[in-house]
């Protein structure tokens, strides 16, 4: 589990709005194989939140606890390997190599895992979200939308605990969401794993079971 200690942001600190947050300054715990959304306005730190529970920024006050342990005393090495087997994210803006294809993008990741889903795997998830044609493009040549679904199945094919999603569906149509949120809640189940999805506003993505506003 997570357990959020009065985290307060370096950058919302002075912030008014700060104390009608349901995370920042307050005692959260996140459990596992729960379904949390994440709903606020622009400018009210979702992408923060994603990325001090992914552990690539520590300034805050206040601690960050998983399995009862600071994620801020983890090494370097430490928080690597807990990426690898612990937690999977999509990033918002997807951090994907735009020189390399999609599969390359994918195959990055899966290899890192001993490999934890086979090619064959993949293969039936880029069929599913529709992109099949393009896995052999480099990344800077597919639609945003398209790279938004191989971010998807890239963060899919390692093992993990916890999927943080940050805006996974932004540029993503009803129907191609709808696939996407499918696969998603297959790969979820098949781990018994929590998720944590960021959005500007209230949607019926998944069935959540905890709600929290920034």
């Amino acid at each position: 589990m997570f357990q959020l200690q009065n985290i307060i942001p370096h950058t919302l600190k002075d912030r008014p709005s700060i104390g009608h947050s349901d995370i920042w300054g307050k005692m959260v715990q996140l459990n596992p194989s729960e379904c949390i959304k994440i709903t606020a306005p622009s400018g009210t730190g979702k992408t923060t939140l994603i990325h001090f529970l992914y552990g690539l920024r520590k300034d805050y006050t206040g601690s960050i606890l998983y399995q009862q342990q600071p994620l801020s005393h983890l090494s370097g090495e430490a928080i690597a390997v807990w990426r690898q087997q612990e937690c999977s994210i999509v990033f918002q803006d997807l951090r994907l190599f735009p020189q390399l294809t999609a599969r390359e993008n994918i195959e990055l990741n899966r290899v890192l895992q001993n490999p934890y889903c086979l090619p064959a795997a993949v293969e039936e998830m880029a069929d599913e979200l529709g992109i099949s044609h393009i896995m052999h493009q480099p990344v800077f040549q597919c639609s945003y939308g398209e790279q938004q679904r191989i971010a998807i199945i890239r963060a899919l094919v390692q093992p993990f605990h916890w999927l943080l999603m940050d805006e996974p569906f932004s540029n993503l149509d009803q129907a191609n969401t709808s696939k996407a949120i499918a696969l998603i809640e297959r790969e979820c189940k098949k781990r018994n794993a929590g998720m944590l999805v960021t959005n500007l506003d209230d949607d019926c993505f998944f069935n959540y079971t905890s709600t929290y506003h920034l």
